[in-house]
């Protein structure tokens, strides 16, 4: 087999079982689903962030996104950075560390302050990076995280990928 063969073979679509989705049904360009599970995320021993309001980003190829609503974050927990990044569909992000004590998280976390109009309901939610905390949940389960650098997305057993944001899927 040659190789560009072997490595598109590594990137098929896998079958979603009972109870799961798969990445590559979610629309383009991404849509926002609430969600009622109970969202929490856990950085330097301490619960920063509990909810069962916030919303999901489906998007073809990522695992969901989860943003949470600002009023269900710890006080004092985010500090805005200066960075930021434009996304097609949602507009322009913008980053918050997480302090914690004296445990700092960069740019761990981010939301869009003026989102598109389709993108109004994630408006003063925030979404965390599983990688750059402690832990992030989804009911009881623990969520891993998305590969690489760029994408903030939550991998659980309901979701099925491959995943856009492992080496060699730019091309995606």
């Amino acid at each position: 087999m040659s190789g560009k063969k072997k490595l598109m073979s590594q990137f098929r679509r896998i079958e979603p079982g009972p109870g799961q989705e798969s990445v590559w049904d979610y629309p383009r360009p991404p849509r926002v689903v609430p969600s009622t599970a109970l969202i929490r995320v856990e950085f330097a021993g301490e619960l920063i962030a509990s909810t069962t309001t916030a919303y999901r980003v489906l998007e073809t190829s990522q695992p969901p996104a989860y943003y949470l609503p600002l009023a269900d974050i710890s006080p004092d927990v985010l500090r805005p950075t200066e960075g930021q990044s434009f996304c097609e569909w949602k507009g322009i992000a913008s980053y918050f560390d997480i302090v914690v004590g004296a445990a700092v998280s960069p740019s761990a976390a981010w939301y869009y302050p003026h989102p598109t109009p389709e993108f109004e309901a994630i408006a003063d939610h925030v979404a965390f990076y599983p990688r750059r905390v402690d832990s992030c949940w989804v009911d009881d389960e623990r969520v891993e995280q998305n590969e690489g650098d760029f994408y903030g997305g939550w991998i659980t057993s309901a979701v099925v990928g491959p995943f856009k944001g492992a080496t060699g899927t730019s091309h995606w």
